[in-house]
C-alpha cells in the first residue's frame, strides 16, 4: 500500500483525499496546522459545471436542495447609473443532474470532511522540513513528529509553506493592487435586483457581485474587488485587514461605488489583500501541488473553487494511472484560465468611457453570441 501525505486541508486536499477514499492501493493522511477547520463563516462559493461533475462522483448531488442553488443567468450592471447592461444564461452548460451552483463555502468543506475518517486528518502539524530519498518523502512537522510517504500533495493555499520549502522561496505570490471585500446581504435589502440571479457590477477600478447562497432564509453573498495600492509595510501587517478604522477606510471609498441600500446594509464584512500567482513551480516526481498551492487566479472568473476540484481530480487519476502529464496539462490549462480572468477584471474595473463604451457594447453582443460563449466558457464548463 502506497503512503499519500496531502499539506492543508482546504477544498482541494480534501476532495483528493475523499477520491483516494475509495481506492485501497493508497493510504492518504492530511496534514493541517490550525487546531480545526474553520466551518463557521458563511461566505458564498461559486462552482460552475467542471467541478459540479466532478463532486458528483462522491455523492454531492445527494445534498439537500436547500443547501445549494442553481442561479440560471448572471445580470451585468454599470456602478455609475445603476443600469442593466445585459445578462448571461449560463444554464446553457447546465444537464440534469450538473448545474451552476452557488452555496456557503462552509458547506462544501464540511460535506467533503464528513466523507473522510476522523483519523485522517493531523491538526496542529505545520510543515517545517521536506527531504526526498531515493523514492521517499521524509516530512518534518514544528511538533517534532515526522512522517514518510511515498507522495506528496502540497495544497496548503497560495501562501504555501510547502510550495517555499520544495522551491526554496524562489516561487512567491505577488499582490495584485486590489482589495477583496466580502459581505453578507439580506435578500429583503435588494432594491430592482433579482435575487435568483448572480448580480454583477462593473464600474471604474472596483467590481462586485450579488448572489444567493442561502434560499431560506433569503442570505445572499456579496464580493467586491476594488483596486486599492498599499506599502510594503502595510502588507505585511496583516492584522491591519481586520482593523475597524482600516474597514471603515474602505467602506467610505465605495459609497460612491455601492448603492446606499447594499453598503449600508452588509453584514460581517471583511477585507482581504488580494494575491495572485506569477509563475509555475514545477516539483521533483512525486511531489505534487494542486489548488492555489499551484496557481493563484485574481477573482474575476469565479474559477478558483473549481480548478481546485479539477486540479485534484486530474491529479488522482495522473497518479493512479502513472501518467506523467499532470504538470504539463494543468499549466495549459490554468494559462488559459488567468488569461481570461485578466481579461475580465480588465474589462470589470475600465474607467476610460471610450473603453467603457465599447464594453458595454461588447457585453450586450457577446453575452448573446453562441459561437463566442462556446470558446470563452464552453471550454471551461465543459471540461
Amino acid at each position: 500500500m502506497k503512503k499519500i501525505g496531502i499539506i492543508g486541508a482546504g477544498i482541494s486536499g480534501l476532495f483528493i483525499a475523499n477520491l483516494f477514499k475509495e481506492n485501497h492501493n493508497y493510504q492518504v493522511t492530511i496534514f493541517e496546522k490550525k487546531h480545526s477547520i474553520e466551518l463557521d463563516e458563511g461566505y458564498g462559493i461559486q462552482l460552475s459545471t467542471n467541478s459540479i461533475k466532478l463532486l458528483n462522483k462522491i455523492g454531492f448531488n445527494e445534498l439537500e436542495k436547500k443547501e445549494k442553488f442553481n442561479p440560471e443567468k448572471i445580470d451585468f450592471y454599470e456602478i455609475e447609473n445603476q443600469k442593466k447592461i445585459s445578462d448571461l444564461n449560463i444554464s446553457e452548460y447546465n444537464s440534469e443532474d450538473c448545474k451552476y451552483t452557488t452555496m456557503k463555502r462552509s458547506i462544501l468543506v464540511q460535506f467533503l470532511k464528513n466523507r473522510l475518517d476522523e483519523v485522517v486528518i493531523k491538526y496542529e502539524h505545520s510543515i517545517e522540513k521536506i527531504e526526498k530519498k531515493n523514492n521517499q518523502i521524509n516530512l518534518a512537522f514544528k511538533n517534532n513528529q515526522n512522517f514518510i510517504c511515498d507522495y506528496l500533495i502540497i495544497s496548503d493555499g497560495i501562501f504555501s509553506k510547502g510550495k517555499s520549502l520544495i522551491s526554496k522561496n524562489k516561487i512567491q505570490p505577488t499582490y495584485n493592487n486590489c482589495i477583496a471585500i466580502r459581505g453578507k446581504i439580506s435578500r429583503a435589502n435588494l432594491i430592482n435586483l433579482n435575487e435568483m440571479n448572480i448580480s454583477l457590477f462593473v464600474g471604474p477600478d472596483f467590481h462586485y457581485v450579488i448572489y444567493p447562497i442561502d434560499i431560506i432564509s433569503g442570505e445572499l453573498n456579496f464580493i467586491g474587488v476594488l483596486k486599492h495600492q498599499l506599502t510594503t509595510n502595510e502588507l505585511q501587517n496583516y492584522r491591519l485587514f481586520e482593523e475597524k478604522a482600516f474597514i471603515e477606510g474602505i467602506k467610505s471609498r465605495l459609497q460612491n461605488k455601492i448603492s446606499f441600500s447594499i453598503l449600508s446594509n452588509l453584514n460581517n464584512i471583511k477585507c482581504f489583500p488580494v494575491f495572485v500567482s506569477k509563475n509555475f513551480h514545477k516539483s521533483v516526481e512525486n511531489i505534487y501541488l494542486v489548488g492555489d498551492a499551484f496557481f493563484a487566479f485574481p477573482p474575476s472568473f469565479a474559477q478558483g473553487a473549481s480548478q481546485s476540484i479539477e486540479g485534484a481530480s486530474e491529479l488522482f487519476e495522473s497518479i493512479i494511472h502513472s501518467k506523467t502529464d499532470y504538470y504539463s496539462s494543468r499549466v495549459s490549462r490554468v494559462k488559459m484560465i488567468n488569461n481570461r480572468s485578466k481579461l475580465n477584471q480588465f474589462a470589470f474595473h475600465a474607467s476610460n468611457p471610450i473603453v467603457v463604451f465599447f464594453r458595454n457594447i461588447g457585453l450586450k453582443i457577446l453575452t448573446k453570441n453562441k459561437k463566442f460563449l462556446e470558446n470563452y466558457l464552453g471550454k471551461i464548463y465543459k471540461s
